[in-house]
């Protein structure tokens, strides 16, 4: 067992739990090569939940949830992703800045049932549980089967790793063909691609090109109006 849609990227994963929001994200077509998109459908959406479900409870060794889903779970999956997707595509020094230290002062002391998202000001909403051993460690559980148990385990995780800082290491890989989320495991978090020498190529010879192109535009110009002598002034 593998997380199948990040291994068709080559990515670096990202470490614990995390790994499942990185490998939602990358469920997504894959332009150069042909990779179809996993939750183009009912049937496919649920065999990628069904691995991904068990690849993280296989980490975080608990037992794998109820995976199937309803006519409409697979939507749900989808919504997910482009949410995720868009919460990676801000910039991670952005992001840094912004997490939460403690419950954000718009939130509701307490979220009845039946209030709905935008009753409560918020603008996702996953139910979780949470527990404690003997020794009073508290722990924070998904909830629910299918696609909301997929929402309650993607939120969780983003959640742990804001508080621990590895939220704003992972990214979406600057090559516009790409777009597959990676961790960045660089020094000073500087890392744009998930490849260095495969979507860091393929922008740099992009740029390469574009300066080769406005060079013979210029050479072009300066031939085609050559200075005339005439316009010279005298010192």
């Amino acid at each position: 067992m593998s997380w199948v849609a990040t291994e068709r990227f080559g990515a670096r994963t990202a470490p614990d739990g995390l790994t499942l929001v990185q490998e939602l994200v990358n469920t997504h077509a894959v332009e150069r090569g042909g990779g179809a998109d996993l939750l183009a459908d009912r049937t496919s959406a649920e065999e990628w939940l069904r691995g991904a479900a068990r690849q993280w409870a296989r980490g975080r060794k608990v037992d794998a949830p109820e995976t199937a889903l309803s006519p409409d779970g697979w939507e749900t999956l989808r919504n997910l992703r482009a949410t995720v997707a868009e919460l990676l595509s801000v910039p991670a020094d952005e992001r840094a800045a912004a997490m939460p230290a403690a419950m954000p002062a718009a939130m509701p002391a307490a979220m009845p049932a039946a209030m709905s998202v935008a009753e409560a000001g918020v603008r996702r909403r996953a139910e979780v549980v949470l527990v404690s051993d003997d020794a009073g460690r508290v722990a924070m559980v998904p909830s629910g089967a299918g696609a909301a148990w997929l929402e309650s385990a993607v939120w969780s995780e983003i959640l742990l790793a804001q508080r621990t800082g590895e939220w704003s290491k992972l990214k979406l890989c600057r090559e516009p063909g790409c777009r597959s989320a990676f961790y960045d495991t660089s020094r000073n978090g500087s890392g744009v691609w998930h490849n260095v020498r495969t979507c860091g190529n393929m922008a740099n010879l992009r740029a390469s090109r574009s300066r080769r192109k406005m060079r013979t535009r210029t050479d072009d110009g300066a031939a085609t109006n050559p200075a005339d002598p005439r316009d010279a002034r005298p010192a």
